[in-house]
């Protein structure tokens, strides 16, 4: 009897359920497209048959609620549909091709998107991992269609809001989960109605005391904000309906998390809090905004520096909306926020607002361009990423903007989040403008790559056809686009660097054998990458390059009439072979020492270091006696004539303790056309002070003349070139 009793209403809560969903959809789809959802309901009410979730509802439930906060915010019938069957594929033997052939291929593919990655790899064992991995396989889905995250964001509501059966350690991990990355998400697309239920569930799951404690005060004086919230809706009725504007009004308390989350910052209690509540001015026309505006000054006098006009300025998620917080009646600071109808749907619902209104809104196909375009740069660092958990660092950074805003020369306005610097900025403006950045300026003024930019700022780029991104930005870069683009670079520049430095290495090693890999056969390169289990030739000698295989070897084994024998060494082979000439622009496979700071023109020894390529040390460094037993496989190396570049070396400069002479230093030094990388005080009195100053040349006259232009200096006691 039971069972029957259950039966009837699980079949009940399904007829509310899909009721509830029509009614919603025939606000603004066609009885057709409505009865499409229904078939699809039907489908998937038959596939989840006899399958109940934990909190003992029958688990088609769950897809039509998606699909209901979807019609909400009217999503196409497309949209709705993959909603419905969004489990069918992962929970149900039904195939991606039963989807296309009973709906349509769009269906299928909307669904596929959604799945969840349901075989992890063997290298992927934790929880962490394993999150991280569904995340860079959803975001890889929304690269081909946006609706897929606002399927999965209806789908993390809806579990969010029955969390209540999960046992409390799951509940937490889940709301983390939510707060770090799908609430964020919802945000970074306009969704503001999504995020705020969604954190305010997350902060429920994580802290359920803290949250009934803060709920228990917040009603508690409810009665009396509500009052002061009806008498300040009025007064500004009032104002606004005797200058003539049609607008509405409309007075709310403030999120409870983002309560909380300004208690936490401001380390007060509630009490303490003031602003509460806030209030929303709804206009027909941008002009009528900034009337409003004007009135609202004239009756409340507003706080210096907390006006934010994100209409002329929109926030990267196509947020528009003036804010000032002015002291109310009350003596209390009040928010006030003033945007049209247009804005507040695209506040509320953000990208989601596109697929009902694409036909004849210019500005939300803005908002879907904008949109495409921030995945198109998540898409580009999830291919530079080394693994999932990496991905989602990096895609926490660029979910939790605090936007700036910078100009170029010409007054375009660039928008980079707070924090970034001069080569953020470079990016943004185009990849290969910050490929060749080599400096820029700030207001006319000459500042360095690592400078951070802050609003307002007019920030002009120098770059240099020889020019390329240094491993050294990753340290200070923030944004998402700038951080893939250096990685993307290096790795490219790396790779090609490393097989041109390995083919001069071979070559070479060729030549004393009076041979030249021109003439080698490719029958024998052939079979020599079938005996080293290399697949190419470029495999081969970016590994020479790298320094993971001898060039003498494998010239060698190329020679000999058995490739697969035993390498026989002569003692004249290491003896007889030619100094290997290094141009110091090789990049990343030729290193110089940083201890010792070799420059074009000093005599220099280098050796390969395994998976980084070949080091090189001037010949008189204090450690080569070290390397040298650590690092056994020694290379005889020259300058090239023609070698060119910024080189850094290191000074040691004794000078008197004087006011100034720093400064003379280094107004002297830059006369002589070089920069200071760093200074280091070493030891200090009251007469003589010890400077270590690092400083970059073109080689060795270039130095020298510096040296004698400081030597001149009656500041400088003593001066010596510090080599290791």
């Amino acid at each position: 009897m039971s069972i029957v009793a259950d039966n009837l209403h699980h079949k009940r809560l399904q007829d509310e359920l899909i009721e509830r969903l029509c009614v919603t959809l025939s606000g603004y789809l066609d009885q057709a497209q409505i009865d499409d959802c229904v078939r699809a309901y039907e489908f998937g009410a038959d596939a989840h048959i006899g399958q109940f979730r934990k909190s003992g509802e029958a688990y088609i439930c769950h897809p039509v609620s998606v699909a209901i906060t979807l019609a909400e915010m009217r999503m196409d019938a497309s949209g709705i549909m993959a909603a419905i069957l969004h489990d069918v594929i992962e929970d149900t033997p039904v195939s991606k091709k039963e989807l296309a052939n009973r709906f349509s291929l769009e269906v299928a593919e909307l669904v596929d998107g959604v799945t969840k990655l349901s075989k992890i790899d063997a290298k992927t064992q934790t929880q962490a991992e394993k999150q991280a991995e569904n995340v860079r396989k959803m975001f890889l889905a929304m690269g081909k269609d946006l609706r897929v995250i606002l399927v999965k964001l209806a789908d993390r509501l809806h579990n969010m809001q029955t969390l209540g059966v999960m046992p409390p350690e799951k509940k937490r991990r889940i709301a983390r989960e939510t707060l770090d990355i799908y609430a964020p998400i919802a945000n970074r697309l306009g969704m503001s109605k999504i995020r705020h239920k969604l954190e305010t569930l997350s902060f429920e799951a994580m802290y359920p005391m803290r949250y009934a404690v803060l709920m228990q005060a917040i009603k508690k004086s409810h009665g009396n904000r509500k009052k002061v919230i009806d008498n300040i809706e009025g007064m500004i009725k009032t104002r606004i309906g005797q200058s003539g504007l049609e607008c509405v009004v409309s007075g709310r308390e403030k999120n409870i998390y983002s309560i909380y989350k300004k208690m936490l910052v401001k380390k007060v209690h509630l009490a303490a809090i003031f602003d509460l509540y806030a209030f929303r001015i709804f206009c027909e026309t941008v002009d009528d905004c900034y009337r409003s505006l004007g009135i609202i000054h004239n009756l409340y006098k507003p706080i210096p520096g907390r006006f934010k006009d994100y209409i002329a300025l929109p926030k990267a998620n196509g947020y528009q909306s003036l804010h000032t917080i002015v002291i109310g009646p009350y003596g209390k600071p009040i928010e006030i926020q003033i945007r049209t109808h247009e804005m507040h749907r695209m506040a509320e619902s953000g990208i989601a607002a596109h697929w009902l209104y694409k036909s004849d809104d210019d500005k939300s196909s803005k908002f879907q361009a904008r949109a495409n375009e921030w995945l198109k740069d998540l898409l580009e660092m999830q291919k530079t990423a080394g693994d999932s958990l990496e991905f989602i660092d990096n895609l926490k950074v660029d979910l939790f903007p605090q936007e700036v805003f910078v100009f170029t020369p010409k007054g375009d306005i660039i928008k980079i989040p707070r924090g970034a610097t001069i080569i953020d900025f470079a990016y943004a403006v185009h990849t290969d403008i910050g490929n060749a950045c080599v400096s820029a300026r700030i207001d006319q003024q000459l500042v360095p790559l690592q400078t951070k930019l802050e609003n307002g700022m007019t920030v002009e780029i120098i770059t240099a056809p020889w020019a390329r991104p240094n491993a050294v930005w990753l340290n200070y870069v923030t944004t998402v686009k700038a951080r893939s683009s250096i990685r993307t670079h290096l790795k490219h520049f790396k790779q090609q660097e490393a097989i041109s430095l390995g083919r001069r290495l071979l070559d070479k090693e060729l030549q004393i054998l009076h041979l030249h890999l021109d003439t080698i056969e490719e029958v024998q390169i052939q079979t020599l990458l079938k005996v080293l289990a290399v697949p190419t030739f470029n495999d081969l000698l970016e590994d020479i390059g790298l320094g993971n295989k001898m060039p003498f070897l494998i010239a060698k084994r190329l020679t000999q009439d058995d490739i697969n024998a035993n390498i026989k060494l002569d003692d004249q082979d290491k003896s007889q072979q030619a100094p290997l000439i290094i141009k110091g622009t090789e990049g990343m496979v030729i290193t110089l020492a940083k201890c010792c700071h070799p420059i074009p023109g000093d005599s220099i020894i280098a050796y390969f270091n395994p998976g980084k390529g070949i080091v090189v040390h001037h010949h008189e460094c204090r450690n080569r006696s070290v390397v040298r037993k650590k690092h056994p496989n020694w290379l005889d190396v020259e300058w090239s004539p023609d070698a060119a570049g910024d080189f850094p070396t290191e000074l040691r400069i004794e000078i008197l303790n004087q006011r100034g002479a720093l400064a003379t230093l280094a107004a002297t030094i830059s006369d002589q056309g070089s920069n200071i990388e760093n200074v280091t005080v070493v030891e200090q009195d009251e007469r003589v002070c010890v400077d270590l100053i690092t400083l970059t040349v073109k080689d060795r006259v270039h130095l020298a003349q510096i040296m004698r232009r400081l030597k001149d200096l009656p500041i400088v006691l003593k001066i010596t070139r510090v080599k290791g």
